[in-house]
């Protein structure tokens, strides 16, 4: 299905390219040029989906018959031939370097071959190559962008949704080793628990006034207390990390931050004594917060003033640690994958409470709520967006963004890149043009002493080095019978316009006829400096 649409719209653009060459070449006198057109539109036509850059290079080399046109009709089918020619090559071959050396290589080409065949020479070239620029440079990279938006489309957001994906599995994974350490911190202390109501049921066990049945039912329960706390130790032990804590077990927060102290960190801190009925998982919660923020001080502030506040009520405690800008700026280095933030956030949520990260007074601020009787809250739009900024979401953004910086420079060359061609030549033209122009002019003094019947050698030495390329469009006089004409520039200006030349005819090494072939002259202007036949 697929396959048979595309062959009606190669069928349908073939037959509309025909159709224009039927209309525009059929109407020439150059009836070779019908048939010239109807074979290159189907061979580039022909090739364009398997090889778009050979389709390219015939409708480009088909071109050149400008080089034989300029300056009377120009071929209307070859700028549509190279504009949907290049458009469909820049569409399906993204790679650059072809096409720029296939325009090089063609443009130089033409050079010689219109110095040679083309009657206006390097005019014609200018023509050819400026119809190459916008009907070939401009179309082919109007396609490309058209691809590249196309691939953005179909590709840039299956690679952000694999990034996405690999970035929620890290996510996640903080997210299971922070719920690791807090079944270690309940393993010590529902340990302990277990291990009080051991000892318990052997004194029991031990105790006088108890019967044999008595004796028998608190040794099962010691034995079953002993048995569970093996098996929490197993089940625990298979969730902890493989790197042991670093931390002292059971370590307050007034510890916590004596340590830091020690080691050189600059605290301020105000933590309120745990109240009656806050519970153990709240107290470990608010000791790893505290912890992470310390931890990312050092990591991102080194040197930092850092404010600790704690206040703990009867219903919840409240944590704050704020740092002041680093005196010296953050380290140098790789960023932070914050995923100490996705442990503590979801260490947060699991107590009911809520975490909220973000930089403040030109440091940075990390506060929780922990309420004493919540249950794990569920994960809400508003934390899950926060975790992914948290876990780079932005690279995925940043990848996106990529891909339509691409996209915008192809718009941006599409644009840009015809018209510096274009200028580029412009300038060449001109500076060839004027090069040409002065080094081909005949001062009027030496032209009028020049007698027909003197020989080229005695002429020689008063002519210029070149010949003049630009000429008025008018009909000139007849060439004598055998003669060979010079053509050579007057003194008017090059603003002027009217491109008035000396004409030297020769035959056998001698002059024959001299003329002035000027617009003006044959609009009988008498303000002309020349005459024809003088």
């Amino acid at each position: 299905m697929r396959r048979g649409r595309r062959l009606v719209m190669d069928v349908a653009l073939w037959l509309g390219l025909c159709g224009w060459v039927t209309i525009d070449a059929g109407s020439s006198t150059k009836h070779w040029e019908l048939l010239f057109g109807l074979t290159a539109t189907t061979a580039a036509i022909a090739v364009s989906r398997r090889y778009p850059l050979v389709s390219l290079i015939i409708a480009m080399l088909a071109s050149f018959i400008v080089l034989g046109s300029f300056g009377g009709r120009v071929p209307i089918w070859e700028g549509f031939l190279l504009v949907a020619v290049s458009y469909l090559a820049g569409y399906r071959q993204p790679v650059a370097k072809p096409m720029l050396r296939v325009f090089t290589v063609i443009s130089v080409i033409a050079v010689p071959v219109a110095l040679l065949w083309s009657e206006d020479g390097f005019s014609a070239w200018g023509a050819l190559l400026g119809i190459l620029v916008f009907a070939s440079v401009t179309p082919w990279l109007l396609g490309r962008y058209i691809r590249q938006r196309e691939d953005m489309a179909r590709d840039g957001w299956r690679r952000a949704e694999e990034m996405e994906s690999r970035q929620r599995l890290i996510a996640d994974r903080a997210r299971l080793r922070e719920r690791a350490r807090i079944a270690s911190d309940m393993h010590d202390s529902l340990g302990h628990e277990l291990s009080l109501i051991a000892v318990r049921a052997a004194a029991l066990e031990v105790a006088g006034g108890l019967d044999e049945r008595q004796r028998q039912a608190a040794g099962e329960l010691r034995q079953s207390a002993a048995t569970a706390t093996e098996r929490l130790r197993e089940i625990i032990g298979v969730l902890r990390e493989e790197d042991a804590p670093t931390e002292p077990v059971d370590e307050s927060i007034d510890e916590l931050l004596d340590r830091a102290r020690a080691s050189g960190m600059l605290i301020e801190s105000s933590v309120d004594a745990p109240v009656d009925g806050e519970p153990g998982m709240v107290d470990r919660a608010a000791y790893r917060v505290v912890q992470e923020s310390m931890t990312n001080v050092v990591k991102h502030a080194p040197g930092a003033a850092v404010t600790v506040r704690v206040v703990r009520s009867a219903g919840q405690t409240d944590v704050v640690v704020t740092n002041a800008p680093p005196p010296a700026g953050p380290l140098p280095g790789r960023s932070s994958g914050r995923r100490g933030l996705i442990g503590l956030r979801e260490r947060v949520r699991l107590v009911g409470g809520t975490l909220r990260a973000a930089p403040s007074g030109g440091g940075f601020e990390v506060s929780a709520t922990l309420p004493h009787d919540a249950a794990p809250s569920e994960e809400s739009p508003e934390s899950q967006a926060a975790m992914d900024a948290e876990v780079g979401q932005s690279t995925s953004a940043r990848e996106l963004e990529r891909a339509r910086r691409d996209v915008r420079r192809s718009l941006i060359q599409a644009i840009v890149v015809p018209i510096g061609l274009f200028g580029l030549v412009v300038g060449i033209s001109g500076v060839v043009f004027l090069v040409q122009w002065y080094g081909s002019e005949l001062p009027r003094g030496a032209y009028e002493r020049i007698r027909v019947g003197q020989t080229r050698a005695e002429i020689a030495p008063v002519l210029p080095g070149g010949q003049r390329i630009a000429r008025p469009r008018m009909v000139e006089p007849p060439v004598p019978a055998g003669a060979i004409c010079e053509y050579y520039g007057t003194e008017r200006t090059v603003f002027n316009l009217n491109y008035e030349v000396y004409r030297l005819c020769f035959a056998d090494g001698k002059l024959v006829a001299k003329d002035v072939i000027s617009e003006d002259e044959q609009r009988g202007n008498p303000d002309d400096p020349g005459g024809a036949g003088r």
